[in-house]
């Protein structure tokens, strides 16, 4: 134990693994927050879309070899997220075909473009760390640390914010329009953060693995907890613990930091379904 504490200690006397642990942290809470709203009204397949759609949109920005992606990555996912939205309320194109339909488009345009213009010599391997994630996590600057953290801010300040529309939204949109709630906009309101969040996310997980980070923790908060509040608490505690815990341990075995943090979300929702089962036996 002394040993590991030591270890842990050398660790962290480095800058560039605790930045690595403020974003895991932040984006962790953010994704969380929406995670629940996501789930509740059956939208958790637009964060898979958008997660796509940013590997085109960074496909696109590694060709035009621009010095910082996040300028492009970050306007294209969230016009997708605007475009995904119009086409699943107004065109013939109705809901998860829509977002299958761009999703799918971007994931391999950006493909083909990675492979076309590319003038790397492992094609491949920037590809799978793009998609599952890598150690580009552990390279972040400070600029992109503060930045990161401006967008948490603003992410976290919306929702607070607006938590009581966000709130009625989630469980009776009708309700709320009638209420004088602006539900189309405040649904392109989530749309847009989920596309911030989205692209915050994929150093952290890689593209692929983004959905299980928003997913996985309101699932297991559902296990123990019924109020919309108190599975909004847990699920953005259990993030940032799971998040924590699978950056550190990805950190001392070298096992790939996104898959290991999913395998954390993977554990703790076995442990909380199990406790929800306890739980709904003792109260039988």
């Amino acid at each position: 134990m002394a040993d590991l504490i030591e270890q842990f200690a050398t660790y962290f006397s480095f800058p560039f693994v605790r930045y690595a642990l403020i974003v895991g942290v932040l984006i962790s809470l953010c994704s969380s927050l929406l995670g629940v709203t996501l789930v509740l009204k059956r939208f958790s397949f637009i964060g898979d879309g958008l997660s796509h759609v940013a590997f085109g949109a960074l496909a696109i920005a590694t060709v035009l070899k621009t010095s910082n992606t996040m300028f492009v990555v970050l306007p294209l996912t969230v016009l997708c997220a605007v475009l995904i939205l119009a086409a699943g309320n107004k065109t013939k194109i109705k809901g998860d075909a829509a977002v299958a339909m761009i999703s799918v488009s971007a994931l391999a345009l950006g493909y083909l473009l990675m492979n076309v213009f590319s003038t790397a010599a492992n094609v491949s391997g920037d590809v799978c760390s793009t998609l599952f994630g890598s150690v580009s996590i552990l390279t972040l600057t400070k600029g992109e640390v503060w930045l990161c953290a401006a967008l948490s801010i603003i992410v976290v300040a919306i929702f607070i914010f607006f938590y009581n529309k966000i709130f009625a939204v989630t469980f009776d949109q009708d309700f709320a329009h009638s209420s004088g709630t602006n539900a189309a906009a405040l649904n392109l309101l989530l749309a847009v953060i989920i596309a911030v969040i989205i692209v915050l996310a994929m150093n952290l997980v890689g593209s692929l693995l983004i959905s299980a980070l928003i997913i996985f923790p309101a699932l297991s908060a559902m296990r123990l907890f019924k109020s919309f509040f108190s599975v909004t608490v847990c699920s953005a505690a259990l993030s940032v613990v799971c998040s924590v815990t699978g950056l550190l341990i990805s950190i001392i075995s070298g096992t790939p930091v996104g898959s290991t943090i999913v395998a954390a979300d993977l554990a703790a929702f076995i442990i909380f379904c199990a406790a929800g089962a306890v739980k709904k036996r003792l109260h039988a």
